[in-house]
Order: structure tokens, then C-alpha cells, then sequence
């Protein structure tokens, strides 16, 4: 691949910069104590506010609460099982271009949570995401590919804010091993 092509789909991916996923997708489930309790088991998490009744109200919040962390849990969905891109969704928009030129592996490279408040059993959360930076094509040892930051933005279904979330994804074409055939 010459430069000039890399450097046309650097220029056909700063367009998405700035631009979001479009309307905020609702969540499929409510916050829920079944999944709480499920995450905290997998994580080793024995906060008892996340999972016992009995301590939970009489504790700060009065009610069970969810770990932080489990922000994005609500609203993920499985890639693996791609469905139609919605037009307007920039986040899906950049994925399919940058898979359509080869780059179609990734790994999540940081994230940062921001944390408003904590969601109780019942809250709907609601997300939206906004792609913040690509940087330039990139070398590394998992093969070539382009860093990007998208910042997703949680709210409950007044529209308050929850928390969001920073990830820095890197996109890439998998480096060729060579030997071992």
C-alpha cells in the first residue's frame, strides 16, 4: 500500500471526527440485581452493596447498586453478530471503512470512566457515542492500524448524566507471522 493511499483513508476517517453514533441507544435490559450479581461473580467483587439486599439498605444508598465498572455492560452489543449500520451512525460508519480497506481486527489500547452517579436496579441507561480522534496509521507489533478515541456518554432515561467512558481502540491488519507453516 502506498502512502498516498494511506494517507487518503487518514483523510476519510478525520471526517468522522467529531461526528456521533447518532441517536442515544437505549439499552436493551434495565439495570438489573441477576446481572449485577452475575458480573460481580466473575470479577471476584464481594462489595455487599452490589449484592446483598439486606446490607445494601441499610447502607448509603438504600438499594443495591452496580459497580461502576459496568457502565458500558448495559447498553453492549455483540459484534460478532453485525447488524445493519443505521444511517448517521459514526461509529459504526468508521468501523465498516476501516474494515472495507483491511483493518479489521482490534484491541482496546485505554479507557478511561468518568462517574456520575452510581445506577440502581431499574435504570434504563442510554449511551451515545462520539469519535474524538484517528491518529495517523501506525507500525506496532500486533500488525498496522489506526488508534482511535471515541468517548461514549451514558444517561439515565431523564436524560441526567451517569458516567462516560474514553476508549482508545486500535484497528488493524493483523502483522503476517512468518515460519511455522
Amino acid at each position: 500500500m502506498s502512502d498516498l493511499v494511506t494517507d487518503e483513508l487518514h483523510a476519510r476517517l478525520l471526517a468522522f471526527v467529531g461526528r456521533t453514533s447518532g441517536a442515544p441507544r437505549v439499552a436493551a435490559d434495565a439495570v438489573n440485581a441477576p446481572m449485577i450479581r452475575h458480573w460481580c461473580q466473575a470479577m471476584g467483587d464481594e462489595n455487599p452493596g452490589y449484592t446483598d439486599p439486606d446490607w445494601a439498605e441499610s447502607g448509603p444508598f438504600g438499594q443495591i447498586v452496580a459497580p461502576p465498572a459496568m457502565l458500558q455492560s448495559w447498553t453492549h452489543h455483540d459484534r460478532r453478530f453485525p447488524t445493519a449500520t443505521e444511517p448517521g451512525n459514526a461509529e459504526e460508519e468508521l468501523v465498516d471503512v476501516l474494515a472495507e480497506a483491511g483493518y479489521t481486527s482490534v484491541v482496546a489500547t485505554g479507557c478511561t470512566l468518568r462517574f456520575v452517579r452510581y445506577l440502581t436496579v431499574g435504570d434504563r441507561v442510554h449511551y451515545q457515542a462520539t469519535i474524538r480522534s484517528v491518529s495517523p496509521r501506525k507500525s506496532t507489533a500486533l500488525g498496522e492500524g489506526y488508534f482511535v478515541t471515541t468517548e461514549m456518554r451514558y444517561i439515565d432515561a431523564a436524560g441526567e448524566p451517569v458516567g462516560a467512558v474514553d476508549f482508545v481502540t486500535l484497528r488493524f491488519r493483523p502483522a503476517r507471522v512468518s515460519g511455522g507453516e
